[in-house]
């Protein structure tokens, strides 16, 4: 690995930041009936304690930090820019780079306005221009100090959910419900948010979320030209046993294989990895072995196999914009991220192009549908007074990057 390759932590600002009242899925946690188990709420209060957080990054010798800037927040009303929120997202940047932390910006991390998903949400007629405005007014303010960006994060996870059958029949009912009854709060015909889309409503997502993607790409570039700039995508590591080559195709086709050809205008592609789903002549597999919290196997070697199969697909380099492990028990992690960095170390050996790895997550956070509940984090949060406290798996992250990295551990 080069000196140049980014060690990192991720994290968004919908799950830690707290209090983003603006914005889509704000407005669905509060939403009856819901498919959210908790409301984020005040969250891990990172809006206001992000220079301690950014401490703690650079005291694990870190040298990337990864996060969102929340259009919600940015622009709470369509047409209202905020320059007290684009101060904020400044001193982040300026407060990263002063950390020796390059910047990693996430232009859209799920959460998106009010007033846009009322309006159609990606579906809306202009909703790529919408967007590429909002991309081009946060280059125009700190364009210059961002060393990697991401456009959209994930815009095929809700794939990737209905082909792996991860969500039981009934939430997509009751999602529909919540759907429907925030259309009828925000007085309009339709109601969406990009983490949660109706399973008839995925090909017109797709779509609009390509147009998005490459319009965000042409803002981002119109502004500056030199930034590498690329999409984020959710894949698993998909492997076949005899006679299962069919099966693991046709799930490769239907979840990843659109995006990875959009990603050969880009400049790399994000990888998003966190398990390995095993495909036999009849569908799934399970194997034999310890789970970790999603109830699949621990398969350090997951990661590899999906970096592998993005960039011979794409083309491109590889950055991993994400990589854990959700698990209550930190000794769980501890022995994965060795695992999975040596594994990981053998594909860029072998000749894949990987320019980086940022860790999810920095902390325990809102996990989106599921709440507080499942753990990711490398530090734990208390619900209560938001003390920080790092994992032992912290500091064997931290002692990993600097074995590799020519930065030491501080």
């Amino acid at each position: 690995m080069t000196n140049d390759f980014l060690w990192g932590v991720a994290i968004a600002g919908h799950q830690n930041e707290g209090d983003n009242v603006h914005s889509d899925i704000w407005a669905l946690e509060n939403t009856t009936p819901t498919i959210f188990g908790e409301r984020s709420g005040i969250a891990n209060a990172h809006l206001t304690r992000w220079e301690d957080d950014l401490d703690l990054v650079a005291s694990l010798g870190m040298n990337a930090f990864r996060f969102s800037v929340e259009w919600a927040r940015i622009e709470p009303a369509r047409g209202e820019v905020v320059a007290g929120a684009l101060d904020h997202y400044e001193r982040v940047i300026d407060g990263a780079l002063e950390r020796g932390l390059a910047p990693v910006v996430t232009f859209n991390h799920f959460a998106a306005p009010n007033w846009f998903s009322a309006a159609g949400s990606w579906l809306g007629p202009d909703s790529d221009r919408l967007f590429a405005d909002q991309c081009a007014r946060v280059m125009r303010r700190f364009g210059d100090r961002i060393h990697t960006a991401v456009t959209i994060n994930e815009p095929n996870l809700e794939q990737l959910l209905q082909a792996g059958h991860k969500l039981p029949p009934q939430v997509e009912v009751l999602k529909r419900e919540m759907l429907a009854a925030a259309a009828r709060t925000a007085g309009t015909a339709e109601y969406f948010a990009s983490n949660v889309i109706p399973g008839d409503r995925q090909d017109d997502f797709e779509a609009a979320l390509t147009r998005a993607h490459r319009s965000a790409v042409a803002a981002i570039k119109a502004e500056r030209a030199d930034l590498p700039t690329g999409v984020s995508i959710a894949i698993c590591d998909e492997v076949a046993l005899p006679g299962g080559e069919a099966h693991r195709d046709a799930k490769r086709a239907a979840v990843y294989d659109h995006w990875l050809r959009v990603a050969r205008d880009d400049d790399f592609v994000g990888v998003q990895n966190y398990e390995q789903i095993v495909h036999g002549p009849h569908g799934e597999v399970e194997i034999d072995g310890p789970r970790n919290g999603m109830g699949t196997l621990i398969a350090p070697g997951s990661l590899a196999g999906a970096v592998r199969y993005a960039h011979e697909v794409s083309g491109v380099p590889v950055i991993v914009t994400e990589h854990g492990i959700q698990t209550d028990d930190d000794a769980q992690r501890e022995a994965f991220i060795p695992a999975a960095l040596e594994a990981l170390d053998a594909e860029i050996a072998g000749g894949t192009p990987v320019q980086g790895y940022c860790h999810w997550t920095l902390m325990d956070n809102f996990e989106w549908i599921f709440g507080y509940g499942p753990k990711l984090g490398l530090v734990a949060v208390d619900r209560h007074t938001l003390e920080r406290t790092k994992k032992p798996s912290a500091d064997v992250y931290a002692a990993e990057v600097a074995r590799r990295a020519a930065v030491p551990a501080r």
